[in-house]
């Protein structure tokens, strides 16, 4: 018996060994030799990363006998997770028929793979029919949205100042419950802009806390971001408050210490966030590394009242205005920093600044202004508002990411990360690689609820780019905003090449990043 068992084990082995050895198929792409920086706080590794379908296979070293239908030789280039931008007005684009806007080069070129769009207040109500638009007509990079409480309020109540009855109250509930439900991310918020100006804090915290029931974040523009109205301490206040109320995380857009009066204060905001935040209060932000915000010239000047019933209204103002809807105008361009501060990105007059402007007119500044609002209620302008040591402060702080708040004929649309990167790490050493990569995608992902995204690691999607870090540097400016970053080689969406050798592939890899649905959520019809 015992010689018989021996016998079978033997020819087992001996059949084990003669059968041929079962392969793995070829890797879709290696990159080799990378400097990798992988999103999970260590060090900078020199390793290689198997990419097979959409998926991470291995990052470290290759396995013996692995073989790669394509091999790029990574060495003396940086390799990054893709970068997530947490704060874009790139939703037109995403939504594009024109296929060269629908591949959002701007985010491509500096490593970009995934963007939220909807902040601002300005997210589909219909955040379902959204994500099925983007699944059958795809764009160059993953999008996800938020639901915005402007486009809930123009839906609901419309373009007015005024308080929304209580009917009024639970249709705008039921819009966001059932734009959570569609996969939002969470309520965006731009209270500083009219109408969402016109809400008081108590509605915008009603609709905060619906949001919360379904696992949602509350993102905001501030209502004020230095001293436009209640001022910027007010602000921060109001939106800890709201979120407090709804029982969701909070995550204020692009901050920063707007204007003459608020130069200096990043100090003090910081100090109140740390003391909600050690109260309990979730609260992160994003900012972009320029000097200079961008906004319509309505809303840098014009005061909330005047813009109560939409554009034509305010125009009627404008074309009659008063002594004190002049002196509060007034007001507004001194808190901006003057005339020369602010630079026309749009329309008849884009490249202009103010000052010159009224001097090529020969007429007063405010009246310049005023003249330009009427020929353009939408004008778009870059404010030249921030100063240094402030941008600086807010970008140290561990839970501020990046982001770029894209935006037409401002240079962040084409060069925010980029110049981070330049200016941050590579410059000025506010961070180190791996801290700008955490604030860049890891944490990102985190705090917008993307799984499997942010991270080089096996298993995770193949969303990566690959650039030189000595060159990655913004070129555009504000006198030629359009200018692509440089520095960045090679870029993978889901796998996919979407950047090769520095050039776009015009392959449309993108995804929608809906929220998922939740078994225990009751969800509207």
């Amino acid at each position: 018996m015992h010689f018989a068992a021996s016998a079978i084990a033997a020819a087992l082995a001996l059949f084990t060994a003669a059968a041929p050895t079962q392969r793995e198929p070829p890797l879709d792409l290696l990159i080799a030799n990378g400097r990798v920086i992988d999103g999970q706080g260590g060090a900078p590794r020199v390793a290689d990363i198997g990419i097979r379908g959409d998926r991470i296979v291995f990052v470290g070293k290759r396995p013996a006998g692995a073989t790669a239908r394509r091999t790029i030789d990574a060495a003396g280039l940086t390799v990054t997770p893709g970068f997530i931008d947490p704060h874009t007005h790139s939703g037109p684009d995403a939504r594009a028929a024109d296929p060269a806007r629908r591949t959002l080069a701007n985010h491509l070129l500096q490593g970009v793979t995934s963007i939220a769009i909807g902040n601002d207040g300005g997210g589909d109500v219909d955040s379902g029919a959204l994500f099925a638009r983007l699944a059958a007509q795809p764009p160059g990079v993953n999008v996800a949205s938020f639901v915005g409480f402007g486009e809930v309020r123009l839906a609901v109540v419309g373009n007015r100042d005024r308080v929304p009855t209580a009917d009024e109250q639970a249709r705008m509930g039921q819009l966001v419950a059932r734009a959570m439900c569609g996969g939002a991310l969470g309520l965006s918020a731009g209270l500083y802009y009219a109408p969402q100006s016109f809400a008081k804090t108590a509605e915008v915290s009603a609709l905060a806390k619906v949001a919360g029931r379904y696992g949602g974040m509350y993102e905001t523009h501030l209502r004020d971001e230095g001293s436009t109205s209640i001022g910027l301490m007010a602000a921060i206040d109001e939106a800890i408050g709201i979120a407090r109320q709804g029982t969701l995380p909070l995550h204020i857009a692009h901050i920063k210490a707007l204007g003459v009066d608020a130069q200096g204060m990043a100090p003090k905001v910081i100090a109140r966030i740390r003391q909600a935040q050690a109260s309990g209060v979730a609260i992160t932000a994003d900012q972009y590394p320029w000097e200079a915000s961008s906004t319509t010239l309505a809303a840098a000047l014009v005061p909330h009242r005047t813009q109560d019933g939409g554009s034509a209204a305010m125009v009627a103002r404008l074309d009659r205005a008063d002594a004190g809807l002049r002196a509060e105008m007034t007001e507004q361009l001194r808190i901006r920093g003057g005339a020369n501060a602010i630079l026309l990105v749009s329309g008849a007059h884009k490249g202009k600044r103010l000052d010159a402007i009224a001097r090529g007119w020969s007429i007063a500044p405010l009246d310049a202004a005023i003249r330009l609002l009427i020929a353009e209620p939408a004008a778009m302008i870059a404010s030249f508002n921030m100063i240094a040591p402030d941008i600086e402060a807010f970008a140290r702080q561990p839970w501020v990411v990046a982001s770029s708040d894209a935006t037409a004929g401002h240079p962040r649309r084409m060069g925010s990360f980029a110049r981070r990167w330049r200016l941050f790490v590579r410059e000025k050493q506010v961070m180190t690689p791996a801290q700008f990569v955490e604030r860049a995608a890891s944490q990102t992902a985190r705090i917008l609820g993307l799984p499997d995204r942010g991270v080089l690691a096996p298993g995770k999607f193949a969303d990566i780019a690959v650039f030189d870090a000595a060159a990655y540097g913004e070129r555009a400016t504000y006198d030629t905003p359009d200018r692509p970053s440089s520095g960045v080689r090679y870029v993978l969406v889901n796998g996919r090449m979407a950047v090769d050798k520095g050039g776009l592939t015009g392959v449309f890899a993108g995804r929608p990043l809906a929220k998922p649905r939740q078994p225990q959520w009751s969800c509207p019809r």
